[in-house]
């Protein structure tokens, strides 16, 4: 690394952090660290710029025009009989469709307390967390089960029955402006109503929210048609669909006059159709890809503004809903009950709400800034004739590791530890004292995982995100600048950002639950 004076000011700031316990977040225990928490965020910095100064020492040259590893499962014939036959996907179609009429049915006239409701538990930990994993360890399974493009094609199916040759949807011009801003402003709001919103776990209030969002969703697909606005307007296909970059499998077609008609510009910049579902369902020749970790979103894509935003988004909201539980946002928020106290005194808008409303607003914008300044500085380092948007463009998909590994540590034990109170809930959905599955007298059991083991897998976690990372925004780097020095050059503020948010990361996770 030719220029070590932009690590070592961060990784200073992890030596102030004098030695104080650590505590396992999802755990109100503490855990005390075999040695100092300082010495930890500052090892785990060193980490994740070793591995820069390794990567750019063994990666030479740019991505190959090849493309990378891939195996098609549907070269078994009978593998892709089951997988796309519609018998076998039924069944997974009715469950999907059941849980969400089962979420409004429960939520609306289920018992109110929301450890006794099925709607709540299932939203907040089951689908919400549980699908975010899935998505990125797996596959985007949601472009399969989401219910609403389910329900849709049912009334689509039924329609063309009863009117041959019309069509359920209106299909008019989506305005091309647009992007994906309704979906991102569809999924501020859902983290508004996970992170601010007082009432967000009243099982009623649940219903509500899903009910609103079941018309939004219904009423985008038959006015814009239905892939248009899951592409678009659907805020969680957007949202799986970037997580599902990550993930060891993808989508393929092989077809491009189905391309050209495809409604998305689903091409790359390499003239591939990755991961477009609806070039999937109208193509011949397609592929279920088994491909590495973390490649798709090395994807020669072109990247546009909303999406820049989206995923400065989905990693700000997640670190802020990190650092609401923390003793130091417990602080903002009694400072901000006692200046409203006197003015407003509501229930569910209060001075709580809007320290936490603010905050939701103020880190993706702090981010964004953050963001766009290192892209400054990439700018500033390389002299490059692209200017510092189209680079904060090209690098921001290497942010995604770090907003899903961040996730994953910071959800963990919710979804271990809490999620097992599905099991009683399966039983007694609507709090009727029912007991279905025999399943309705369960104790969560909180030994299932312990401090230390949380406290250690979140830091593994963490640090392999940051490594991630850094390897994609090194791979973008060689494609874009062709030039190995003009690329090494180009990520030290990358570098510096990359060790700057894992030590904050790390102290986020490591800071004791309140509330």
């Amino acid at each position: 690394m030719r220029n070590p004076k932009l690590i070592l000011p961060l990784l200073a700031l992890g030596v102030g952090l004098l030695a104080q316990p650590a505590y396992a977040h999802g755990f109100g225990d503490r855990y005390d660290l075999p040695v100092p928490l300082g010495y930890f965020l500052v090892g785990a910095g060193v980490a994740v710029a070793l591995s820069f100064a390794i990567i750019g020492l063994y990666m030479r040259s740019g991505p190959s025009h090849s493309g990378y590893w891939r195996y098609n499962l549907f070269k078994h014939g009978w593998l892709r009989a089951i997988l796309t036959c519609p018998v076998t996907l039924l069944p997974v179609k009715l469950l999907a469709v059941f849980l969400l009429g089962l979420v409004i049915a429960t939520g609306f006239i289920g018992a109110q307390t929301s450890s006794l409701n099925f709607a709540p538990i299932f939203v907040w930990i089951i689908w919400w967390v549980g699908m975010g994993f899935v998505a990125a360890l797996v596959g985007n399974v949601w472009a399969l089960i989401n219910p609403w493009k389910i329900l849709f094609e049912w009334a689509e199916w039924l329609y063309t029955r009863l009117r041959p040759g019309g069509s359920l949807s209106l299909n008019a011009e989506y305005p091309r402006d647009l992007g994906i801003w309704p979906a991102l402003v569809l999924f501020l709001a859902f983290a508004w109503a996970e992170n601010a919103y007082s009432e967000a776990s009243i099982p009623n209030r649940v219903a509500i929210m899903v009910v609103v969002y079941s018309a939004i969703t219904l009423g985008g697909m038959v006015v814009f048609g239905k892939h248009r606005w899951l592409r678009h307007g659907e805020a969680f296909s957007v949202v799986f669909s970037f997580l599902a970059r990550f993930a060891p499998t993808e989508v393929r077609v092989r077809e491009p006059d189905v391309c050209r008609v495809c409604g998305g510009s689903c091409l790359d910049l390499d003239g591939e159709c990755v991961n477009c579902y609806e070039c999937f369902e109208r193509a011949e020749s397609r592929e279920l890809n088994i491909r590495p970790f973390t490649i798709g979103l090395a994807r020669n894509e072109s990247v546009t503004n909303d999406v820049l935003v989206m995923v400065v988004l989905l990693l700000s909201t997640v670190t802020f809903d990190g650092f609401s539980a923390t003793p130091a946002w417990v602080d903002v928020q009694s400072f901000s009950l006692d200046i409203f106290a006197g003015t407003i005194n509501n229930v569910v808008f209060n001075g709580l709400t809007i320290a936490d409303t603010l905050g939701l607003l103020l880190f993706p914008v702090a981010f964004l800034l953050v963001y766009l300044a290192f892209s400054h500085l990439m700018y500033r380092s390389v002299g490059n004739s692209a200017g510092v948007g189209d680079l904060a463009r090209a690098f921001v998909y290497s942010l995604i590791p770090i907003a899903l590994a961040y996730n994953i540590a910071h959800f963990l034990t919710l979804l271990i530890i809490q999620g097992q109170i599905i099991i009683p809930i399966a039983s007694n959905p609507f709090g009727f004292e029912w007991d279905l599955f025999g399943t309705a007298e369960y104790k969560i059991d909180i030994g299932v995982i312990n401090a230390k083991v949380v406290w250690f897998l979140s830091v593994g976690l963490i640090v392999l995100g940051h490594i991630m990372a850094v390897y994609l925004a090194h791979y973008i780097a060689m494609r874009l600048f062709r030039d190995r020095i003009t690329a090494l050059k180009s990520q030290y503020p990358m570098i510096t950002l990359m060790v700057a948010y894992t030590v904050v990361s790390l102290w986020i996770i490591a800071q004791p639950i309140v509330g």
